[in-house]
């Protein structure tokens, strides 16, 4: 029987395709974790249709599109460079700040007072003020829908519970207005009479002006102070406090140092069965992580549940990049 002989050629064909193979197998794995890591590293929590285009941000600057008003703001968190393109000059206010502190509106071609945006089933004001605000966070849109997907799903699930939400440092009531649609009963808590009338606006604007929400103009503390008193409870709560601020009384308020005394008063107000809870920080430097901390310990430990952290983010349509707006934990009952 004649033997075969193969070319040492056609072994060390073989050996290359099947190491091509093997290499091809384990690139792919590696390419596949690659991308799980960079997708684990994208924020969770970004906010894609609460204006209609957030159109980019460079030099310190941000664009952004409120209804038909293109505004441009300043931003510390945007230390990066692009370029500036035909957008930028479609601007119809930019706020330029002072050397001396505070700053100003440069207005060409804005609507006088205000005007309003629509999200959702929710209708906002939108009025520039003195210090580069507009009146409403777009980033928190998505604490809005996570917190209207928990109350319809309680709802759904028992149609008669009444459903109570505290909002407190509650603004112009985004959140507020957002909970009230969804069928909660809301207390909205703000030490600042004018934002509290600004929320009753955009509660009326949302089609809830006979929704079940009560306004208090009050400090914040001495409020759920008050409520613990009077056995009150609530079934969810949101917290966005400042950064510094200043009470009736004098009072200073430091979020590093108050933050983790209030939050331990604020939970003393929860029901038996809470649903969620909602800790926001604008805080530059504050990892959102300190805020899932907080509520592992305060919240987490006593209800068990899951506690959830990351950064608040708004889309550059132009760069794919996401603006970091602040921190966001979220404990959740389930």
């Amino acid at each position: 029987m004649k033997k075969i002989r193969i070319s040492p050629f056609y072994i060390v064909l073989l050996v290359f395709i099947v190491a091509v193979l093997i290499l091809t197998e384990v690139g792919k794995g590696y390419l596949r974790d690659l991308l799980a890591e960079y997708e684990g590293a994208q924020y969770k929590y970004v906010a894609a249709d609460i204006l209609d285009q957030h159109l980019t941000a460079g030099d310190g600057e941000k664009l952004e599109r409120w209804g038909n008003v293109i505004l441009a703001r300043p931003d510390p968190q945007i230390i990066w460079n692009t370029p500036k393109g035909d957008s930028w000059k479609k601007i119809n206010a930019r706020y330029l700040r002072s050397r001396s502190g505070g700053g100003s509106w440069e207005v060409r071609n804005m609507p006088a007072g205000s005007w309003t945006i629509g999200y959702r089933e929710l209708t906002f004001k939108i009025q520039p003020t003195g210090f580069k605000h507009t009146g409403l966070f777009p980033e928190q849109a998505v604490n809005w829908d996570f917190m209207a997907e928990k109350i319809r799903a309680a709802r759904k699930k028992d149609p008669n519970r009444e459903i109570k939400v505290l909002n407190l440092f509650a603004y112009t009531g985004g959140a507020t207005v957002a909970c009230a649609k969804a069928g909660a009963s809301v207390c909205h808590v703000d030490a600042a009479k004018g934002m509290v009338a600004w929320a009753k606006e955009n509660a009326k604007l949302s089609g809830l002006a006979d929704a079940p929400i009560r306004w208090i103009v009050d400090d914040c503390a001495k409020f759920v102070e008050r409520e613990i008193r009077r056995g009150k409870t609530y079934d969810a709560m949101i917290m966005d406090p400042p950064s510094y601020g200043r009470g009736p009384g004098g009072e200073v308020w430091k979020l590093e140092e108050n933050l983790f005394p209030f939050v331990k008063l604020c939970a003393r107000v929860l029901s038996d069965k809470p649903l969620f809870v909602i800790l926001n920080s604008y805080t530059t430097g504050l990892a959102p992580s300190v805020l899932g901390y907080i509520l592992q310990m305060l919240v987490g430990k006593r209800f068990g549940g899951r506690v959830t952290w990351d950064e608040l983010g708004l889309p550059c349509t132009q760069s794919g990049m996401a603006l970091p707006c602040g921190a966001t934990g979220r404990w959740t009952a389930e």
